[in-house]
């Protein structure tokens, strides 16, 4: 089968004809056999990347894979063989689910109950993009800030994977969402969400244009921040919350880890969630079936709706992970293994 190992850590941007690639494309990996009665192997149809996989290949993320490796974590496709104990699905099931490595490859084996069969009328390659950037939202929007109608989220980054997660699940919550991103193209994609207000950093004051809007609406600020950006942005947008507010610490695209006074948090009785949602798999994975499972139903309903910037071959795994690099995505970014849809938007 093919497969994307890395070999080496390093920038995955670079071309894969460089020597000094980390990743190359393996047309001869072996496919994976069956592990135990309840494994399942899943001929994959798309796999969606994520910043983590960029940050794992270059060995920047928290959790460091043993050399070599093949990258990747959500994904969708068709089950294709099951061990003699499965009972949960039979070959030819639309499936998707998420993996700590592995997805960058045609074939991939997993137990059953790590499986999410996908309902009928959901696009399979969307839901290859579903697990992690909208679990990750899901899971900090809904089961740690409590999120509830009419209250105010601000979501910095709004326009990248987690970010259009996150608003659409802030409106299918109920509450008044207000988007910060950059660039024209960016600002009319959320504003198509039904975004109550949109921030373009490449024009506006995030404090000045929030503070604006909060004033027009006669609200009192913000009650969620959900920060995947880090850094200045922060900072600025603490001064726009409001007394018991949360503020949700998803990542940091921004390359800057910030810093929130603790006496500040002291006084406006501000709390601060750290969000690892890879962990849950762990601690609390029960979290994640019901989390992802919603997120399926809302799917098939027409609630959200995923946005796929770009598609790519496995071959041009390079390509992808340049356009994360130049922050050219909006949305979510896949490798599909149909030449039919590689480097299309969907």
């Amino acid at each position: 089968m093919e497969a994307l190992l890395c070999r080496k850590l390093g920038d995955p941007s670079l071309s894969l004809e460089d020597d000094n690639s980390p990743i190359i494309v393996s047309k001869n990996h072996p496919i994976p056999q069956l592990k135990s009665p309840t494994s399942v192997r899943v001929r994959i149809k798309a796999t969606s990347l994520n910043f983590a996989n960029y940050l794992q290949i270059q060995g920047k993320y928290q959790e460091k894979a043993s050399l070599p490796f093949i990258p990747g974590s959500d994904y969708s496709g068709i089950v294709d063989a099951v061990g003699p104990k499965v009972s949960n699905f039979r070959v030819g099931d639309p499936v998707c689910s998420f993996a700590a490595l592995g997805s960058f490859a045609e074939f991939i084996v997993v137990d059953e109950n790590q499986l999410f069969r996908v309902p009928e009328g959901c696009d399979l390659v969307a839901a290859g993009a579903l697990a992690v950037a909208f679990g990750t939202s899901h899971v900090a929007l809904v089961h740690r800030a409590k999120l509830a109608s009419a209250q105010v989220l601000l979501v910095l980054g709004a326009a990248g994977g987690v970010g259009l997660a996150a608003v659409q699940i802030g409106k299918a919550c109920g509450a008044i969402v207000i988007a910060v991103a950059r660039g024209a193209e960016k600002v009319q994609i959320l504003k198509s969400l039904g975004v109550d207000h949109v921030v373009d950093l490449g024009s506006e004051n995030v404090i000045e244009s929030v503070k604006e809007f909060l004033k027009a609406r006669r609200l009192k600020g913000v009650d969620v921040l959900y920060d995947p950006v880090g850094g200045k942005l922060t900072k600025e947008s603490m001064k726009l919350l409001k007394w018991g507010a949360q503020i949700l610490i998803i990542g940091f695209a921004s390359g800057e880890i910030p810093v929130i006074p603790a006496n500040i948090a002291l006084v406006k009785n501000w709390t601060v969630h750290g969000l690892y949602w890879g962990s849950y798999k762990i601690h609390r994975p029960a979290v994640l079936d019901d989390s992802l499972k919603e997120l399926l139903s809302w799917l098939a309903r027409g609630l959200i709706s995923i946005h796929i910037s770009q598609s790519y071959r496995l071959s041009e795994a390079n390509l992808a992970f340049s356009a994360i690099k130049d922050r050219k995505v909006i949305g979510k970014v896949m490798i599909v293994f149909d030449d039919k849809l590689a480097r299309s938007k969907l």
